[in-house]
């Protein structure tokens, strides 16, 4: 990630209350918190003993479901 250039927004005792951040930086800011939640999604995914099928099938079982 890139250096950050927040400016902050104070009360009258200076006490910072926000943060404003240029977009770009606040998007790779998501996109951060976004793969890190994938990351934590497939780590929770991989300790559960859970039965492993092909996407394909998942899809299909979706369907069925769903038609039902």
């Amino acid at each position: 990630m890139n250096i950050l250039h927040p400016e902050y927004i104070v009360d009258s005792n200076q006490t910072p209350k926000s943060v404003v951040l240029p977009i770009n930086e606040w998007r790779e800011i998501l996109s951060a918190i976004e793969e890190l939640e994938d990351i934590k999604a497939y780590d929770e995914a991989k300790l559960t003993s859970d039965e492993i099928i092909p996407f394909d099938q998942a899809l299909n079982e979706i369907d069925t479901d769903v038609s039902s």
